[in-house]
């Protein structure tokens, strides 16, 4: 947040530089690069590996797997990280991130077994789970209240980056080649964060307010009085002290209950949107519908409409506000899925589509563009926002393990909900699921933009209803 002073009683907003809140997020998030690489990379491979000359024949069913297993190496490994970063700091668990990344993508270069694809995957899922509680966590406590929505918009742009990344060095590039990249980038964000700041806020939580005080002036500058900040962050530590921030404990708080059905409900409708379906399967999906442009040049372009989009939800989100994004993104979604939907049911009727091959890219960008500018980087952002200091590690572990649920459920499933039910179906499914998703946002979700936690907290505990003694 951005200090205050007092001038004969008029209060003063200090001005700090932003420089290395900047560059620090953007450290951070080149470790995001490397999750949306790992995220994307079966998209443009597992085409290849399904053909009789691959060097590794793969069945739908082991590629099913190949997708899902870092959906399920996610969920192991959200859930000891917020731990993690409570004992060992935002920093250095971050950084411990880069080892089962590189050791993932080293197995890829020399598997020649299916099972060693698997394990490889299931460890990438690993640094995929925890860099997604970790990445998030640590943005929001080294930024201030103007800068945090867009901060905060840099995970879901990054992620964006690296699954352009992935869908470009997979389409023109060998196995080999494209698997030294994803470690590269892995490599850049070791080399790089090192030299960061750690978070301010765990420091005061740990009682460093001297280190605290450094990595602040690294922060806001050198100019920058943070002894207003220093001094809240401390007040939120000795407020938690003796508080037990369990799970259970959490679900008890009236606050902490609308915080979690706001954060979790958005993380829940973020993958029941079928969008990580899509990115896994994009190259499919194109080949199915017959559409004249080649399925790889498709999907980079699909890819190359999220990563601008996910770019200027950066720049409006803390002028828009995050409630707007949501509903808007949520309801063009599902607009855009019933109209994909009508695409494959005219298809499967045998009707003539040769006029009709615009409408599944058509449908696929707006989508995508829907999904960027809303659902995509706001419940991150909601992740970081409605906990306290104290709640925050359990929440955000709580809130990535149901995210990566939703990933395995979804990517698992929708192989076998297309072979069944029919493509047309399938995506109808997802576009009520989204038209839900606009009515939970109206009703349930609370506006976090340009707000500091003690004022989302009063919002939060102004909306919870008494409850009245039995008589």
């Amino acid at each position: 947040m951005e200090g205050t002073g007092m001038i004969s009683g008029t209060s003063v907003r200090q001005e700090s530089r932003k420089l290395w809140q900047y560059l620090a997020s953007i450290s951070a998030c080149l470790l995001v690069v490397g999750i949306g690489t790992a995220l994307a990379w079966t998209s443009p491979v597992l085409p290849q590996l399904y053909k009789p000359t691959a060097f590794m024949v793969l069945s739908q069913d082991q590629g099913s797997w190949v997708s899902s297993l870092l959906a399920l190496g996610a969920i192991g490994g959200a859930l000891p990280s917020g731990a993690m970063a409570d004992k060992l700091g935002r920093k250095k668990s971050l950084l411990l991130l880069a080892a089962p990344f590189l050791l993932s993508w080293l197995i890829i270069l020399v598997a020649s077994q299916i099972w060693l694809i698997y394990i490889a995957r299931f460890m990438a899922g690993l640094g995929v789970g925890a860099g997604c509680v970790l990445g998030p966590t640590y943005i929001s406590e080294i930024s201030e209240v103007s800068t945090r929505g867009t901060l905060g918009a840099l995970f879901q742009l990054f992620l964006t980056v690296g699954i352009f990344l992935a869908f470009v060095l997979g389409s023109y590039l060998s196995y080999t080649v494209f698997a030294l990249i994803c470690a590269l980038v892995i490599v850049a964000f070791v080399a790089t964060f090192y030299w960061m700041p750690e978070s301010p806020v765990w420091l005061v939580g740990k009682a460093r307010k001297q280190d605290a005080s450094v990595a602040m002036s690294v922060l806001r500058g050198d100019v920058y009085d943070a002894s207003d900040e220093i001094n809240e962050m401390q007040r939120a530590v000795d407020d938690s002290a003796d508080k037990n921030t369990s799970f259970l404990d959490m679900i008890k708080s009236p606050v902490d209950r609308k915080a979690m059905l706001a954060s979790f409900g958005m993380m829940f409708f973020q993958q029941a949107s079928g969008v990580n379906a899509v990115i896994f399967y994009t190259v499919m999906i194109f080949e199915a519908s017959g559409s004249s442009m080649p399925p790889e040049l498709s999907s980079i372009l699909v890819a190359l409409v999220q990563l601008v989009m996910s770019g200027v939800a950066a720049l409006i989100v803390d002028r828009a506000g995050r409630k707007p994004l949501l509903m808007i993104s949520t309801g063009v979604m599902s607009v855009s899925l019933i109209a994909l939907g009508y695409y494959f049911r005219q298809k499967a009727n045998e009707s003539d589509v040769s006029s009709l091959g615009w409408l599944p890219l058509t449908s696929l960008i707006v989508f995508m563009v829907a999904f960027s500018v809303g659902l995509g980087p706001v419940p991150w952002m909601l992740m970081g926002e409605l906990f306290s200091a104290e709640t925050k590690a359990v929440a955000s572990s709580v809130a990535v393990t149901l995210n990566w649920f939703m990933v395995f459920i979804v990517t698992k499933s929708f192989p076998a909900m297309n072979e069944n039910l029919g493509t047309d179906a399938t995506f109808w499914i997802f576009a009520f699921i989204m038209a839900g998703a606009t009515a939970f946002t109206q009703f349930l979700v609370p506006e976090t933009k340009g707000k500091s936690y003690n004022e989302i907290l009063a919002e939060l505990q102004g909306g919870s209803k008494p409850i009245k003694p039995i008589p």
